[in-house]
C-alpha cells in the first residue's frame, strides 16, 4: 500500500496549549514555518484539473425561483457546462439539453467546476435530488457493487453483511459491507485478512448498494468517489471511504424504449398512472384502509392492483428475511413493481411498514413528480399493540421475535408526508374516505 501524498508539512504544535495553532510559539523559537491556520488558509483547491474533468453536476434540489420554469440546483463537482450543451442522467442514460443557467452573479451561458447554479433543462425526465448530471461522452461508472477504502469511526465493529446508509453527494441507498478484503496497518501499512473492524480500522472492502450508484474512481474525481456510511438506528457516521472501482459494471444497461409509453397506456386506461404508499407500524390499518380505497377505485372503473407486504414476502421477496439489508432489499423490489406497475398506467396501492424515510424517498424518485403519494397511517405504538392482527408484538414481548418495528427496531416517520391518516382516532372507512377525498382533489374520478 502506498500513499499518494504530493506534498508532507510538519508543524509542531501543543494543542493543548495552543501553540502553533494559531498564532507563532514563543517557546519553539526554532521554528520559523507557518501555524496550522495559516497552513491550512494557504491551501487551494486545484479549480483548474477540476475544470478539465468530465461535467460531474449532483442535483442538490429541485425548485421553480420563477414559479413557473422547473431548475435543478447544485454546484459543478466537475467540468463544465454551457447553453445548448448535451447532458445525460447518470443512473439512466437518458439525455436533454441544457436551456438556460442561472449563477448567484445571474443568468450566464456557462458554468464551471466550484461554481453554484441552477440548470433548467429542455425536457421534463427522471431527475431528483441525489442524482447526477453528467457529460453522456464521458458517463461515470454506475454499479451496485464497489471495492473502497474505508476508514471505521464508529464504536460498535463493522461485521461483514450488516445494513447501512450510503451517502454519495446528495443521494443516499442502502449498503452493506460484504466483505473486508484486507486491513491495513496504519504505522506499517502491511495489508492482512480481518473478520471485522474497530474504530480507526483502515480496510479495503467490497460493498454492495441494493440500487445503482454513479460513480468515478477516488483517484479521479474526489468529489463524485468519496462518500460516508451512516448507521440506520444511530444516524451516526459509521465510516468513510475512497472508491477505487467496481467488481460488477452496469454501464452498459440502459432501459429500452418502445413506441407504446406511460403516456400512451395511461390514455387507453382513461386515468392518471399513481402510487398510494401506505407507511405506518404492523396494526396501523395499512392494508386495511388500501383495500377499501381499491374497492371504490374498481367501482368507479378506476384500474388498480394493491401490493402488500405480507403477498410480496410469498413470492417475490420469499427469499428475503428481517434484516435490515434484506427489509431495505424488500422495498426496493416492492418499489420497482410499483414504477412498473404504475408505467402500465395503473393506480397501485402499496401497504408495506417501510420504516426508513430514505426507503421511502427513493421509491417517491423512482416516479415522476407528482405521481407518488406517501401516506402516513397514523397508530401510536399502544395502539397497535393492543389491536396485535397479527400477533406479532405479543411474540416480540414474549422474547420469541426480534427485530420487529416499534420495539427493538426503529421506524422513521414521515416528516412531510402527502396525507395523514388518524387510524387511531378514525376507524377504517373514515380512513379510507380520506384518501379519496385527496384523489378527487387531484383530479381522479372515483365515484
Amino acid at each position: 500500500v502506498r500513499l499518494a501524498v504530493k506534498e508532507a508539512v510538519a508543524i509542531p504544535v501543543v494543542a493543548r496549549d495552543g501553540d502553533n495553532l494559531v498564532a507563532r510559539s514563543a517557546r519553539m523559537p526554532w521554528y520559523a514555518g507557518p501555524t496550522l491556520l495559516a497552513r491550512l488558509e494557504a491551501a487551494t483547491l486545484d479549480s483548474a484539473a477540476a475544470a478539465a474533468l468530465p461535467l460531474r453536476y449532483p442535483v442538490q434540489y429541485v425548485c421553480r425561483p420563477d414559479g413557473e420554469t422547473r431548475f435543478y440546483a447544485g454546484t459543478l463537482a466537475a467540468g463544465r457546462v454551457a447553453v445548448g450543451d448535451r447532458v445525460a442522467v447518470a443512473r439512466s442514460g437518458r439525455a436533454t439539453q441544457v436551456v438556460r443557467i442561472l449563477t448567484p452573479a445571474g443568468e450566464r451561458r456557462v458554468a464551471k467546476a466550484g461554481t453554484p447554479a441552477m440548470l433548467a433543462l429542455a425536457d421534463q425526465i427522471d431527475l431528483a435530488r441525489g442524482d447526477l448530471l453528467v457529460d453522456p461522452r464521458a458517463a461515470p461508472e454506475v454499479a451496485t457493487e464497489i471495492v473502497a477504502d474505508l476508514v471505521w469511526l464508529d464504536d460498535a465493529p463493522l461485521v461483514p453483511g450488516q445494513g447501512y446508509l450510503l451517502r454519495i453527494g446528495h443521494g443516499w441507498v442502502p449498503a452493506q459491507v460484504e466483505t473486508i478484503a484486507q486491513r491495513i496497518d496504519p504505522e506499517t501499512l502491511a495489508a492482512g485478512p480481518a473478520e471485522r473492524l474497530d474504530a480507526n480500522d483502515i480496510a479495503r472492502c467490497r460493498i454492495a448498494t441494493s440500487l445503482p450508484v454513479a460513480f468515478d474512481p477516488y483517484a479521479v474525481n474526489r468529489a463524485t468517489g468519496a462518500f460516508i456510511l451512516v448507521d440506520r438506528a444511530s444516524n451516526a457516521t459509521a465510516a468513510a471511504g475512497m472508491i477505487l472501482g467496481t467488481t460488477r459494471r452496469a454501464s452498459d444497461v440502459r432501459p429500452m424504449p418502445f413506441a407504446v409509453d406511460k403516456a400512451a397506456r395511461a390514455r387507453l386506461a382513461g386515468q392518471r398512472p399513481l402510487v398510494l404508499w401506505f407507511t405506518g407500524l404492523s396494526g396501523a390499518g395499512k392494508s386495511t384502509i388500501a383495500d377499501l380505497v381499491e374497492q371504490a377505485l374498481h367501482r368507479a372503473g378506476r384500474q388498480t392492483y394493491a401490493l402488500d407486504g405480507d403477498n410480496l414476502r410469498h413470492g417475490l421477496c420469499a427469499d428475503l428475511g428481517f434484516t435490515a439489508a434484506d427489509r431495505a432489499e424488500n422495498i426496493r423490489r416492492a418499489g420497482a413493481v410499483a414504477q412498473l406497475m404504475a408505467d402500465a398506467g395503473l393506480i397501485v396501492l402499496c401497504s408495506f411498514v417501510s420504516p426508513y424515510r430514505a426507503e421511502r424517498e427513493r421509491v417517491r424518485r423512482m416516479l415522476p413528480e407528482g405521481e407518488f403519494l406517501e401516506i402516513f397511517v397514523d397508530a401510536p405504538l399502544a395502539t397497535c399493540i393492543a389491536r396485535d392482527p397479527k400477533g406479532l408484538y405479543a411474540r416480540a414481548r414474549a422474547g420469541t421475535l426480534s427485530g420487529l418495528t416499534g420495539i427493538d427496531s426503529p421506524y422513521e416517520p414521515p416528516e412531510a408526508p402527502d396525507l395523514v391518516l388518524p387510524s387511531a382516532a378514525q376507524d377504517a372507512a373514515g380512513c379510507a374516505a380520506l384518501v379519496l377525498a385527496r384523489l378527487r382533489a387531484l383530479g381522479v374520478e372515483v365515484g
